[in-house]
């Protein structure tokens, strides 16, 4: 995770820090691009998956910062895939154009929930904001992934109804996990879902012609990532 480890937004789901809660945001770190780069040639990866909390207080909300650390990985070994999970950026189609130009082999941001729980789940982002964010990468990008929690008091319709708008946008890779409750000021658990339901949701998933899924209760975003190109 870059960018610090205090995040402008609030989620209700989220157990990362929240600016003016329970941290400071910090400036920008400049030599931290090199320093992932070195960590990954250290650890032998051959794939890494990079996140950030959301930096909203920046005026380019950490675009240039993004774009340095993959460019770093890719000069000090460029056998690594890349794959990034993004904030939605407010939908600035310039700040998303700099995502892609960095290069990275995946783009993932997760719509997290489905439409109607979204204004209870995620403090600042809108579904539809983030359907269009991957409509988006979706046209410029080679793999556009997201991701969504069950156990939210989602209904089964509802979850296949995220599918079909996921689809409808261009996303060939999808993940969906159980919600887990981090601490007691968080949302608590409507549902631990069943693992046969997640063999249904995966199994609905490539009906739908997703190209990679991984559904299962301990399933995450980045879960075995790797394997979208295996």
């Amino acid at each position: 995770m870059i960018l610090g480890d205090v995040c402008t937004r609030g989620c209700r789901f989220c157990a990362t820090k929240s600016a003016g809660r329970s941290g400071e945001l910090l400036p920008v770190d400049e030599g931290e691009p090199l320093r992932v780069a070195r960590s990954v040639v250290a650890m032998g990866l051959e794939y890494v998956v990079l996140t950030s909390v959301t930096r909203d207080d920046l005026p380019d909300e950490g675009v240039g910062q993004w774009k340095s650390v993959v460019e770093a990985i890719r000069r000090e070994n460029p056998k690594t895939k890349i794959e990034v999970l993004v904030p939605d950026f407010n939908g600035r189609a310039e700040l998303l154009d700099a995502i892609v130009a960095a290069g990275p082999d995946v783009v993932g941001h997760n719509v997290e929930t489905v439409r109607r729980l979204t204004p209870v789940v995620r403090s600042a982002a809108s579904y539809e904001r983030s359907l269009e964010v991957l409509r988006y990468f979706s046209a410029k990008s080679p793999i556009t992934k997201s991701g969504l929690m069950v156990g939210l008091g989602e209904t089964v319709d509802e979850v296949l109804a995220t599918m079909d708008d996921l689809r409808a946008v261009g996303v060939s890779a999808i993940t969906l996990g159980q919600y887990l409750r981090p601490t007691r000021e968080h949302l608590t658990v409507s549902e631990y879902v069943a693992p046969a339901m997640f063999d249904f949701y995966r199994g609905e998933a490539l009906r739908r012609g997703f190209g990679y899924v991984a559904s299962g209760p301990l399933v995450r975003s980045s879960y075995m990532a790797e394997q979208l190109f295996l």
